[in-house]
């Protein structure tokens, strides 16, 4: 890495803070402390790799009253509804964007710490909507990139997959770059049909 790079990463290092704490200050001026025991620590920081997502929001410390076991044929699936540390990870490409849609990264994966809301469902939804009629916010499920992209005037890349896989029941399609071992035989589409390549 170059010291151009250094300092460049460094300055958005510095801003994601920033954004963050006002973030945190907003949350607090509705009545959402994330100061609570309920919630845990939570960290931030750029990602140290280039991911294609926004952001991700990673738990630690599971609490062990918020344990749930389900059982599906003879395996065991456990979940856990509350975490005591939370690690978002923000993406690099997304401080070039506007303010605003850096701040809606940051409170999507800030959702993510609150109890009950490590996926994207219901108490998820409910989050996202008081936080979004409260603040203003457009907090969604997924970001659309190439439209943030033209929001913020930022050049958009359409990014070349070197596989191109397609569903043969539903026709849907699904971009790789890399295939796993027996892909075809081990993985199947959501609605359960087969997979081939396009």
């Amino acid at each position: 890495m170059t010291k151009k790079e250094k300092i460049e990463e460094q300055n958005k290092s510095e801003r994601l803070e920033l954004l963050y704490k006002k973030c945190i200050a907003e949350l607090e001026s509705i009545g959402l402390d994330l100061s609570q025991k309920s919630i845990g620590t939570i960290s931030i920081q750029l990602a140290k790799r280039n991911n294609q997502r926004y952001g991700c929001c990673k738990q630690e410390e599971p609490d062990e009253r918020y344990k749930i076991v389900n059982k599906v044929g003879r395996r065991k699936i456990i979940k856990y509804e509350k975490f005591n540390k939370h690690n978002i990870e923000i993406s690099k490409w997304v401080l070039d964007l506007n303010e605003e849609i850096i701040k809606n990264t940051i409170m999507h994966e800030i959702i993510h710490c609150f109890p009950f809301c490590n996926n994207h469902g219901k108490q998820f939804k409910a989050y996202a909507e008081y936080i979004n009629k409260k603040l203003g916010y457009n907090i969604t499920r997924l970001g659309n990139k190439k439209e943030d992209f033209k929001k913020s005037n930022v050049e958009y890349e359409e990014k070349t997959y070197k596989y191109t896989i397609k569903c043969t029941k539903c026709g849907k399609l699904f971009h790789r770059n890399r295939l796993a071992k027996n892909f075809f035989r081990r993985y199947r589409c959501q609605c359960g049909g087969k997979l081939e390549f396009s």
